[in-house]
């Protein structure tokens, strides 16, 4: 590899979903009835989707030319557009209740089948995240074995139950020991993505506000319940990515964790008394996630870049968040000369495309030639972003957050 070969530039967070039609064809027969009265009520709450970046989500060609516009080479891929009898996107959607489960459950595994055919277009670049549901984990376990017969190799993501939903168990309950173990036995990578996990707390402006202030701490829940109840221990070959939630919170959370855990060794807390309690970790927290945890920091900032060495470059991914408004999208290399410009080249490399070819199995080789027509060079990634450069027309925080300096 010489130092001017272009960047395999692998985006480890876009979105892609299919439309109601595509979707009414991968239902179970005996729910198509049903969705056909649903979808006749159902009015899409995001109007302004509709058009060019609503066929981002399922078009090839659309989806191929952009990202190639882009430089982007692979790419993976979590849910996006409305399911079956689900009134918002998965990534965002409370979990059904029991009422609803049985529909949504079709509604998902409807989405697997589409996102297998979907990757099945252009495998080499795609790596699909497949859908199970917190509220029958015997159901999960059988739709995890889908995902691994289905070969999408961008693994499972892996449901955040919020603290109000008192149907369903939380992540550190030993109920869910057999679901890591499915996921560890078929060798699949286990997701979580920011927007989930939350508590409903209703609508209007304020309850929206409250909801993206806390979105992040709440989809972090996944993190400190993992491990801090020993799912680590217990299924030392996990797989475990935390995407589009930045990584500069990482060190100080788990020096905190790493706190605690000694605590409880020692048997004492401040004036807590565990001496009768038996802890379940062996190792530090922060030795866990240095073996089994990874960070899809998408577009990272410098902030995120300041603590890398804490947590280990190898364990950091990139990516663009397309076609979402607060993706990079069409500005993927004005994001990338505003954070890279001063990193090491060895870094840059991990980061943009070997970390998560590591983790979800892409084959570089094999992309190689598409890097070479479309990927970014080391000279435009090394040339700085000027301020007069930075796109105004963005929605993209990174560059809100460089324009305005918060």
């Amino acid at each position: 590899m010489t130092n001017n070969e272009p960047y395999i530039l692998i985006t480890a967070d876009t979105h892609a979903g299919g439309s109601h039609a595509q979707y009414r064809e991968y239902l179970d027969a005996q729910f198509k009835q049903a969705f056909d009265d649903w979808r006749g009520g159902y009015k899409n709450p995001s109007q302004e989707h509709y058009g060019s970046k609503k066929l981002r989500n399922w078009d090839f060609d659309i989806r191929s030319k952009d990202q190639n516009g882009q430089g982007v080479v692979g790419e993976v891929i979590f849910p996006n557009t409305v399911p079956p009898f689900y009134r918002k996107s998965i990534v965002t959607a409370y979990p059904p209740t029991p009422e609803e489960f049985k529909k949504c459950l079709a509604g998902i595994r409807a989405h697997n089948r589409w996102l297998a055919d979907f990757c099945a277009e252009d495998p080499l670049r795609r790596a699909g995240v497949g859908l199970i549901l917190p509220n029958d984990l015997d159901e999960a376990i059988n739709d995890i074995e889908f995902i691994a017969k289905a070969g999408l190799r961008g693994g499972v993501l892996l449901p955040l139950v919020p603290p109000d939903c008192g149907w369903l168990k939380p992540l550190y309950d030993p109920a869910w020991e057999r679901v890591f173990a499915a996921i560890q036995d078929h060798d699949l990578v286990m997701n979580q993505h920011s927007g989930q996990g939350s508590p409903e707390y209703g609508t209007g402006p304020v309850a929206e506000a409250l909801w993206i202030t806390e979105i992040i701490y709440y989809c972090q829940a996944g993190f400190r319940h993992l491990l801090m109840s020993g799912a680590f221990e217990k299924f030392p070959k996990l797989k475990y990515i935390l995407t589009e939630s930045g990584c500069a919170w990482v060190p100080a959370l788990l020096k905190q964790m790493d706190r605690i855990h000694m605590g409880f060794k020692q048997g004492a807390i401040g004036e807590m008394n565990y001496k009768d309690m038996q802890w379940v970790l062996k190792d530090r927290p922060s030795e866990y996630a240095a073996r089994n945890i990874w960070y899809g920091a998408s577009f990272p900032s410098l902030a995120d870049l300041a603590g890398i060495d804490e947590i280990g470059e190898d364990r950091v991914l990139w990516g663009n968040d397309y076609p979402h408004y607060e993706g990079t999208f069409p500005y993927n290399l004005e994001s990338l000369r505003l954070t890279f410009a001063d990193v090491s080249e060895q870094r840059r490399r991990k980061l943009l495309g070997e970390n998560a070819a590591h983790l979800y199995q892409f084959d570089l080789q094999a992309l190689r030639p598409l890097a070479d027509k479309f990927g970014p060079t080391p000279e435009q990634v090394s040339t700085p972003l000027a301020r007069e450069d930075i796109p105004r027309d963005s929605t993209c925080y990174l560059f809100q957050n460089a324009l305005y300096g918060s």
